[in-house]
């Protein structure tokens, strides 16, 4: 026989005295050691016991052992419990340990539990345990839970005597929890009420651990614990408690808000458009707005580079669904619309889920929705992003785009979406709706009947589809409440859809205008799968429940916006019977539609049964109290409904059909519901078929808590509401949706506990994980056991099941992995573990929303003078039972605390926050069947109280209301300490605050505290006599909850509310002792919420103390509730004695405030906090003042400082006193610091103040002064900062060169260390150690003059010319560098992600892995093998010196340059109440700069004894003095992306302003005429002094002819912080030095100074310069170059090189290095102030700064934009050959072409040229000798034409155009009358395009198809390039043909050559070119009628001739012989 046996021996290090009992529990089953009594430290247990076992124990099962205090009347108080997974018993056998307790928080306590555990397998070996073992049979192998449903539906026909609110409940055990995670069984069913005593001995004896102990008792302990057993039982931990469930916190409806978004699209271009000749338009289409492109004429890839911006200001929702499409259309004009050429759609929400919400360059696909048999009809280049308010979008860097794009490797798709989609039908099947609403009023509806004399239903109903921007409907069902359809919609859409979702709305039909009634949304991804076993999108037949408005119909619905499906709906509307299915077409089949309109077809009608068997449910609530009603309502009596569907709903429920049978509420006939009644098993039924629905509660006056809120007086008589209801039984689908959240809920809340034990920085975050992922793994076991039952269950639609299967396999790899990962978590690991099992959570999530309905919802409105104020709307699956405990509902059964809110857009705003009433609301919602359980979860101790009374027999109707007969007393005990960033409500940017708490029927309020933010109240509340209605031990573990609102005090009008927050009181019975360890209780903090967001933080704690009563009321207590008799029982006196005394005043009435106790307020001790204060900035004007004399005062904990008066703000805005401080008594625990604030005051004549604004620092720990690690000077550290932080600062790492250090070797001082700059070949890509180089050195130069392939294969001349080179060659050098540090960090990252998927999808994986991978190969196949030592691409680039290009400000990547000065924003006015921070900016009314420092007294001596130390700046040593200083600033602006489209035309004129304190320098008269990307290249000097003027603006603004210019948008940098930093942010230091060229020294000062001045500063010793290229600084050694060369080539010694070397690696200097700011561009978002955090564009700048007491800068750098060069394209057409033949000749049917070519460079046909026409080319071929001449400007960094003409004939100026060069070359036949005929073409790339064929045998199609494969040449390099190239067009098929070859020669010249040796037009001169030697039938009709004759004739039919002329002389012969041989014969006859 297989057993496991555990031997507890010991625990150890309780606390207290007292009595011990331990609980041991395996599979369920539970046993109770004996009571150690009066036990101190150690309890000896020494007990064994014994579980013997059916199955294999499984290495995942649980072993738990609870630890309790016992106690003989009350329930035992649990110390901690130890759970232990048995995998290693499992493997080994037998195992001995010691392990601590945790306690119900999940932490870990002192107590600790030794015991040993033995496994007894079966043939008494265990064999090795293997993961993979027993994962297949989800049949009992779980053991644990090892049970039937059979099994627990035994023994459960009690008589019907019994009220079924005291009937034991035998064999039903439920589980329930004692604290979080852990494994209890607590009471299993009702105590019994003394009149059933006589049947005690039928009953099933159920065991509880009280009963158990009173057992013991009294049989004296003889009993063996293994005698007792407890049915088979599952253990389940729900991480709510019994009775309760927790509140929503969250008020606020969060969507149908509308929201600020911005769609920003760039058409880039086309390429490979189907259609000959066009002139294409790019059409971008969102929702309704439509803009175009400028049309690009003949080309079949145009270039447009067009940029369109999008704003829009709707909810969510909206936007998401909102359709995308791009299409192209050819030759679109005023007067024509143009042809379509292709569409490609997406919606919005597809967008902004990919990462950064952006598509970057791309290639949509184009398809044709009027021919789904064609394919791609060309593709779209193109970025979409979707930015909403406060996402930032990271741009990939902007730069010339060279590398050539792969097309099918970019295309416009998400992740996971196959190129090749397929056209696919969506069937939408509509059958019929019910329960409708009225849509009319009935006034007309009289008079029609007076008229017609019927009674009509008064809707006219439609459904109306919506899916992929297109729109079905069905037809009209005239008047009626219950309309049948049957028709289908189909849409044609290509799939995978890129549209998540699709609307189905139910619409009424009117003259006027048609309204929604109900719309109802399915996404597509919750009715499909696409895995590798996943189904097409399917769904039903299945009822969709619609909900929107209530029912009453009003001719302006004020919330139509609910039937549209914004918001939450607030009343059921009607449901809706449709299916949908998806069919793949294929396109190849003849008899397709091939256009994708939308079809509506009927369908046949479908069974009743085929959405399941109609069941009746039965659906209960009790209201136990009503409280918080707001006081509007509270005059007028009010009643609660509970409404189901329309059942119960009776104001507007219920539509009676007009039709003359009369049907049941709900469509079902009454024959039907009699033969359900007759049909039902239970004996009840006949009784129960007349029992009506009470769906309200009776009235009742409200009675007053306080001047806000009002409550019903309920008091012991609880109002009960039911409602019998019959919908089709699809109860599995919620089930299976529930288990999956009460996993998901529980592993929140594991999370949400882990990641508050990393953030408190409490021990063991990793013990936690791994309980919180063994949870989860057994928890996903468990759903694979239970999900898979009935499953052939009537109306289980296709989608069900696969549904199920897909979820079980999600579930079971779900739990695979799961094990997998908790091996991995390690304590370093958490964090990263942590975010995957995030992961985790939200796929539970969204498994478990069903998508199917099935009951709807439930409402339960308040209502006031029959008007329904408030609601509530509750799942039905929250509430649904079950009687397997894990599928019921989360609030099945249970006290709720649920908060009523006002319908609608009313919720939205201040009214949203104001609870309009709290209730604590029992609901229970089941089949009527099952109903015998429903009163099962409430509190103890009530009677029930039927409608009627008279009748005995109606003992199975449910109660109208409940009375209580117990209540216990209490005293609760509030202590408010303090609430820290709470929300600025007065207009001084501060508030009032107190708080009001409120519990059950009572509230009380805090002191109001003025003018904070941070109020510390430190007020004991104390509520006495709060009574509560139950059994004591129930409400011990189950109290309900505490209310906390903080409002603002006004001294006129109502407190305004700041937010709200829930609590739950820790309890104490009176039997136990107030100590520790759950007495005195902590302090905490709670998140205050004001609608969505939060509104601060609240601390406090709260006890709820039991008031005992005398004794022999207890006894007659214990005697009702245990049916035995109890003795009398000694308890203290009776009263308030025994509760722990109150400090202080106790006459609440008057006297004092109470403070909060000593044992709970926090201990103390001392701080000193000095403050630095530098100066105030930007302070804006208070009521039209100037502020003049401010002051700042610092206040912490009530203690403060205050800085000296600034006397004059205007002259010098800072302080002349730096340093204060003060000493406060702080808090130990650093969490709960309080806030400190900084105000500022302005100082007025007489002794007035005036707050200008204020600012609180809510966490000081940033502050915390900690001494100097003397240990950081050795080399560990800096190692470390060399490979990590390095490289992160740098944005990743720069390859450069340095000649290696390691092979030379010199004698070094010890403790030196050498800092060996050469990289080390182990390390990885991302740990590149920057290499460093000073000049290049000769001998690397000449290695490098071998070609070198460029990416993209352009060979190019490596050496680059020294004089060519400028700025801008620098920085293009630089941004490819940005680009693949980019790359590489990519490559790196999907590196390190996939090397975790392995890991954890090692058994899992599947299909994402494979993605993974896929991707991965694209990031080798981009990173082409970096060489070994990451110096990736090197000898391309080391030539030319490099700066860094940061993709954002320069102040993120530094910490803002808070370095030792810190800018705290002023805040005066009111928050504003949108999402928060956004609109804050509005309310900084300046600025305060200093810093804070804060340390604990006393200090360490050696600190203040340091050299040179300075008493007066305390810890603020060495900071620079904050005299006004002038300084010279330099801006540079480089350019500017993305702008904001300013005028109609949709581009902008943009130009620069400047500001710096009064200077304004503004370039209007350089602005850029048309361009969103404007390139500025200046540079502006400013003389400047600071402090005065430190905040520099720079603003792109738009220019205008007539009216002001707009601003487009500005960036804000403050110089002051950058001017003091460490970070050295005067001017960048470059990575190389030179004197002169491109790469000039900017700074004034030399490296070799700068060093030197940073080595005195930070009294480092150093630095000293060695022989041999070596310097020395601290103890580092760096080499670097000594020579220089200037500008004559003359090489002189220097030591700058090495002191720049230090200088690039000061970051390495131990103490006092850090990151230096090196030579950089920065790129800056510019916002404007009226779209609040909305990027409008961004701009590329940096600047300089240059003291004017240091000698003076040289000359700004030149970085004015390149001019672009002149160049001349000569392009000579020799000859055309195989050219197809268009004509036929009149007279003889002849083929011929008249053959001319035509080509352009630029732009468009603007500039074309045609050679002379070849007339009558009969064979192809063309002769020509034509030269074209195209003048061109090029700028070749950017490999662009540069064109400048006026846009239309209106323009002002012209505008600049930037084209990629690409020359066109077309051949035409001419025509004399009608148009020319085009043939076909060949555009080619001048930087890329295939070598022209020697031959014209040689000249194929492949030229251009295989373009990627073939070697290219740029005529830029080659200058003169002859041969053969092919011309193509496109056939009917979208095929390309060859349409002809033509011979030509390319030669290109710069402007100066051409001007030297000019050339004709044509065959002109100069350099004529021969004539072409044509044939003369080109001429033929003037040389000679018999020439041509002879020509056409012979040419054609010389064959024809030839046999004629054959046969007529045989003809001919044959006559001749026949006339011959007559003669002939008679000669020869004759003899003659």
């Amino acid at each position: 026989m297989m057993s496991l046996m555990v031997h507890l021996k010991t625990v150890a290090h309780l606390r207290g005295k007292g009595d011990r009992i331990a609980k041991v529990t395996f599979r369920g089953l539970p046993f109770f050691s004996r009571v150690a009594e009066n036990c101190e430290e150690v309890a000896h247990f020494n007990e064994t016991f014994r579980w013997p076992i059916a199955s294999r124990l499984d290495g995942n099962e649980m072993l738990e052992i609870q630890v309790y205090n016992y106690s003989k009347v009350f329930s035992n108080r649990l110390v901690g419990t130890f759970c232990m997974v048995l995998q290693k018993v499992a493997e080994e056998g037998h195992l001995e340990l010691t392990d601590t307790l945790i306690d119900d928080n999940n932490t870990s306590i002192k107590t600790s539990v030794t015991l040993e555990i033995r496994y007894q397998s079966m043939d008494g070996t265990v064999g090795v345990w293997s993961d993979g073992e027993f994962l297949d049979v989800p049949d009992d192998r779980d053991g644990m839970f090892a049970f039937e449903t059979d099994s627990l539906l035994s023994g459960q026909s009690h008589g019907s005597g019994t009220s079924p609110g005291r009937s034991l409940q035998g064999s039903i055990p439920t589980f329930r929890k004692a604290g979080k995670g852990v494994f209890s069984a607590m009471k299993l069913g009702k105590i019994k009420s003394s009149r059933d005593d006589h049947r005690k001995s039928d009953e099933p004896a159920v065991l509880d651990m009280e009963d158990l102990d009173r057992k013991a008792m009294r049989l004296a302990g003889t009993l063996d614990p293994d005698t007792i057993s407890l049915a088979s039982v599952t253990a389940v931990t729900t991480n709510v408690s019994n009775k309760r469930s927790k509140p929503d916190i969250k008020m606020e409806p969060s969507s149908g808000r509308p929201v600020d978004y911005q769609i920003s699209i760039t058409v880039i271009e086309a390429r490979q458009l189907i259609g000959l000749n066009m002139d294409p338009v790019v059409c971008v289409e969102i929702g309704d707005d439509k803009k175009y492109t400028s049309m690009k004429e003949s080309t079949n890839c145009p270039y447009y580079n067009e940029y369109f911006v999008f704003d829009f200001h709707v909810p969510p929702d909206v936007m998401f669904d909102k359709i995308i499409k791009l299409s192209v259309i050819h030759s679109k004009n005023l007067l024509r619309s143009g042809t379509l050429v292709g569409t490609f759609k997406m919606d919005v929400g597809t967008v902004y889920s990919q990462p950064e919400h952006q598509f970057y360059h791309k290639w949509a696909i184009l398809s044709d929705p009027d021919d789904i048999t064609a394919g791609c009809k060309g593709y779209i280049k193109c970025d979409i992003a979707v930015v909403g308010k406060g996402d930032n979008i990271k741009t990939p860097h902007k730069a010339n785009e060279t590398d050539e794009d792969d097309i099918e490797g970019n295309l416009l798709l998400p992740e996971g979406i196959p190129a090749e989609r397929q056209w696919a039908r969506f069937y939408v099947k509509i059958y019929r709706a019910e329960g409708l609403p009225k849509m009319n009023t009935s006034i007309m509806a009289n008079v029609k009947k007076a008229f017609i004399g019927e009674n009509r239903d008064l809707v006219d109903p439609y459904v109306q589809v919506q899916f992929a921007g297109q729109k079905g409907k069905t037809s009209v069902q005239k008047s009626s409440y219950e309309p049948i359809w049957n028709e289908q919609v189909v849409f044609t859409e290509l799939f995978p859809p890129l549209c998540k979702r699709m609307k189905v709305q139910i619409r009424d039909s009117d003259k006027v205008n048609d309204v929604a009634i109900g719309t109802h949304f399915i996404d597509l991804r919750k009715i499909s799968n696409d895995g590798d076993k996943g189904f097409l999108p399917t769904l039903g037949p299945a009822w969709a429940n619609m909900y929107g408005s209530t029912r009453q119909y009003t001719l302006m619905d004020e919330h139509q916006d609910l039937n549209e499906g914004l918001g939450e709906g607030v009343s059921f509307r009607s449901r809706l019977l449709l299916s949908i299915a998806v069919e793949i077409l294929d396109t190849t089949s003849p008899e397709i539609i091939s256009s994708t309109e939308v079809q509506v077809e009927t369908v046949s009608n479908i069974s009743e049964s085929a959405t399941g068997k109609m069941d009746e449910f039965f659906l209960f609530g009790a209201f136990l109290e009503a409280t918080m009603i707001d006081r509007k309502i509270g005059d007028k009596a009010i009643s609660f409904e509970i409404t189901i569907g329309n059942y119960g709903n009776q104001i507007d429920g219920v539509s009676k059909p007009s039709s003359t049978k009369k049907k049941k509420k709900d469509g079902d006939n009454e024959e039907e519901e009699n033969e359900l009644i007759q049909n039902s098993s239970e004996d009840e039924a006949d009784e129960d078929g007349d029992l009506v629905s009470v769906s309200t509660t009776p009235l009742m006056k409200p009675v007053i808590t306080d001047r806000n809120y009002f409550h019903l007086p309920y008091f012991e008589k609880k109002p009960c509401v039911y409602v019998k209801s019959w919908w089709q039984d699809q109860r599995r689908r919620l089930y299976n949706s529930n288990m999956m959240d009460k996993i998901a809920d529980k592993l929140e809340e594991g999370l949400n506990d882990v990641q508050e034990i990393i953030k408190t920085e409490k021990a063991f975050p990793e013990r936690r994980l791994r309980g919180v992922l063994e949870e989860l793994s057994v928890g996903c076991s468990r759903f694979v056991t239970l999900a898979n039952k009935d499953v052939n269950q009537a109306g289980r639609t296709k989608l069900d099941r696969e549904r199920l299967k897909s979820c079980m396999r999600e579930m079971d790899s779900m739990a695979q992995q799961t094990r997998q990962i908790r091996t991995q978590v390690k304590k370093n690991t958490v964090k990263e573990k942590v975010k995957m099992v995030q992961n985790f959570l939200q796929k539970l999530r969204f498994l478990a929303e069903e998508p199917q309905h099935s009951i709807p919802d439930v409402f339960v409105w308040m209502m006031s003078n029959n008007k329904r104020i408030a609601y509530a709307r509750v799942p039905s699956k929250d509430i649904l039972y079950s009687i397997v405990d894990e599928e019921t509902g989360k609030d099945c059964g249970k006290v709720k605390a649920v908060f009523l809110k006002l319908p609608g857009k009313k919720g939205f705003g201040h009214a949203g926050w104001t609870v309009q009433a709290k209730l604590e609301l029992y609901l229970w919602l089941g089949l009527n069947k099952q109903r015998k359980d429903f009163l099962k979860g409430l509190p103890n101790g009530f009677e029930e109280i039927k409608a009627m009374n008279n009748d005995p027999v109606l003992s199975s109707i449910p109660p109208v209301s409940l009375v209580y007969d117990m209540k216990q007393v209490f005293q609760l005990r509030a202590h408010m300490y303090q609430a820290r960033s709470l929300f600025a409500a007065d207009s001084s940017g501060l508030s009032d605050p107190f708080a009001r708490v409120f519990f059950s029927t009572h509230s009380q309020v805090t002191e109001v505290l003025s003018e904070t933010l941070c109020p510390t109240w430190d007020q004991l509340l104390v509520f006495d006599n709060v009574e509560l209605f139950g059994e004591a031990s129930e409400l011990r573990d189950d109290p309900p909850i505490i209310v906390v609102e903080i409002y603002d005090q006004d001294t006129v009008g109502k407190a305004e509310f700041i937010g709200r927050t829930f609590a739950k009181p820790t309890i104490k019975m009176c039997d136990e002792h107030y100590g520790p360890p759950r007495f005195p209780p902590q302090l905490e903090y709670y998140q205050v919420y004001r609608g969505n967001c939060t509104a601060g933080e609240l601390l406090a704690a709260f006890e709820l103390l039991q008031i005992p009563f005398d004794e022999e009321s207890i006894r007659r207590a214990l005697i009702a509730v245990h049916n035995f008799a109890v003795p009398q029982i000694k308890i203290g006196q009776g009263g308030r004695a025994d509760l722990p005394p109150l400090e202080g005043p106790t006459d609440s009435e008057h006297g004092p405030i109470l403070p909060v106790p000593l044992g709970i307020r926090p201990v103390l001790s001392r701080y000193r906090i000095e403050v630095l204060f530098w100066g105030l900035r930007d302070l804006k004007r208070i009521n039209l003042a100037q502020v003049d004399r401010p002051r700042v005062d610092i206040e912490c904990a009530g203690r403060g400082v205050q800085s000296v008066l600034i006397q004059n703000y205007k002259k010098n805005p800072n302080f002349s006193t730096l340093v204060k401080w003060f000493e406060v008594d702080l808090p130990e625990n650093e969490l709960l610091h309080p806030p400190l604030n900084i105000r500022v005051v302005d100082c007025r004549a007489f002794g007035r103040y005036i707050l200008v604004g204020s600012h609180a620092v809510t966490s000081l720990r940033r502050f915390i002064y900690s001494t100097p690690d003397k240990t950081s000077n050795n080399w560990a550290t800096a190692a470390k900062l060399m490979n990590g932080y390095m490289v992160l600062t740098n944005g990743g790492s720069q390859p450069r060169s340095s000649p290696s250090l390691s092979s030379r070797t010199f004698s070094r001082p010890a403790g030196d260390i050498l800092v060996n700059m050469d990289a080390d070949p182990s390390i990885r890509k991302m740990d590149t150690v920057v290499k460093l180089d000073a000049t290049e050195e000769e001998s690397d130069r000449d290695k490098k003059k071998k070609k070198k392939k460029k990416k993209g294969g352009v060979e190019e001349e490596d050496e680059t010319d020294e004089r060519m080179l400028d700025w801008w060659s620098k920085y293009f050098a630089s941004i490819e560098t940005l680009k693949e540090t980019l790359r590489a960090q990519e490559a790196a990252q999907a590196e390190a992600e996939e090397r975790e998927d392995l890991e954890i999808a090692a058994e899992a994986g599947g299909s994402k892995t494979k993605e993974k991978n896929k991707e991965k190969k694209g990031f080798k196949d981009k990173k082409k093998g970096p060489t070994a030592d990451g110096t990736e691409k090197k000898p391309v680039k080391a030539k030319v010196d490099e700066l860094l290009v940061y993709n954002k400000e320069l102040e993120s990547e530094y910490g803002n340059f808070e370095d030792w000065l810190h800018t705290f924003n002023l805040y005066r006015g009111k928050a504003g109440d949108d999402d928060e921070q956004a609109l804050d900016d509005d309310r900084i009314v300046g600025r305060f700069k200093g810093s804070l420092c804060m340390y604990k007294l006393p200090l360490s001596e050696e600190i203040t004894r340091e050299v040179g130390f300075d008493p007066n700046m305390g810890m603020f040593q060495s900071i620079p003095h904050n005299d006004p200083i002038n300084v010279l600033v330099r801006v540079y602006v480089v350019r500017a992306t993305d702008l904001h489209p300013a005028d109609i035309n949709g581009k902008a004129d943009p130009y620069v302003v400047i500001k710096l304190g009064k200077t304004e320098v503004k370039d209007k008269e350089n602005y850029i005429s048309k361009q969103l990307n404007p390139v500025f290249g200046k540079s502006f000097d400013i003389e400047a002094t600071f402090p005065m003027e430190s905040m520099l603006t720079v603003s792109v603004y738009d220019w205008d002819l007539v009216g002001t210019d707009d601003l487009i948008g500005e960036t804000k940098i403050d110089l002051e912080n950058r001017f003091y930093s460490k970070y050295r942010a005067t001017c960048g230091i470059s990575s190389n030095y030179s004197v002169h060229g491109y790469n000039v020294w900017r700074d004034p000062m030399k490296p070799t100074q700068i060093l030197a001045k940073l080595c005195k500063d930070g009294k480092t010793d150093g630095p000293q310069y060695g022989p041999g290229g070596k310097v020395k600084v601290a103890n580092r050694i760096f080499t670097g170059p000594t020579e220089i060369e200037d500008e004559n080539g003359l090489k002189k010694q220097t030591e700058e090189h090495l002191a720049l070397t230090v200088l690039n690696h000061w970051e390495e200097i131990p103490r006092v290095g850090c990151k230096l700011v090196p030579e950089h561009v920065e790129t800056r978002p510019l916002l404007n102030v009226d779209k609040p955090g909305i990027e409008q564009g961004r701009i590329e700048m940096w600047v300089d700064m240059f003291s004017m007491d240091m000698p003076a800068p040289g000359p700004a750098i030149e970085i004015s934009p390149r001019k672009p060069k002149r160049y001349e394209l000569r392009v000579i057409i020799w000859n055309t050959d195989e050219v197809i033949l268009e004509d036929d000749d009149y007279f003889t049917g002849e083929k011929s072409s008249d053959i001319f070519v035509r080509g352009w460079l630029k732009g468009q046909q603007e500039d074309k040229q045609d050679t002379d026409v070849h007339y009558h080319s009969l064979t192809g071929e063309g002769n020509f000798n034509w030269r074209f001449v195209y003048p061109f400007d090029y700028l070749m960094a950017e490999e662009k034409i540069v064109i400048s003409k006026k846009e239309s004939m209106f323009s002002w100026d012209e505008t600049e155009y930037k084209i990629p060069p690409r020359l066109t070359m077309q051949v035409w036949d001419a025509d004399h009358f009608s148009a020319d005929d085009f043939l076909g073409a060949i555009e080619l790339d001048l930087n890329r395009f295939p070598r022209g064929a020697k031959t014209a045998k040689q000249c194929s199609l492949n030229m251009i198809r295989n373009e990627h494969e073939l070697p290219t040449i740029s005529i830029f390099k080659q200058k003169r390039v002859k041969g053969w190239w092919p011309f193509v067009a496109r056939d009917e098929n979208d095929e390309m043909e060859l349409t002809g070859k033509v011979e030509a020669e390319l030669h290109l010249v710069t402007a100066e050559e051409a001007e030297k040796s000019p050339v004709g037009l044509g065959r002109n001169e100069p350099d004529p070119l021969e004539k072409p030697n044509r044939p003369d039938t080109s001429l033929m009709w003037f040389l000679g009628p018999l020439k041509s004759i002879r020509y056409f004739i012979w040419h054609n039919y010389r064959w024809l001739i030839l046999k004629v002329l054959g046969l007529v002389l045989l003809l001919l012969m044959l006559g001749l012989f026949l006339y011959s041989i007559p003669g002939y014969l008679v000669k020869k006859i004759l003899g003659a």
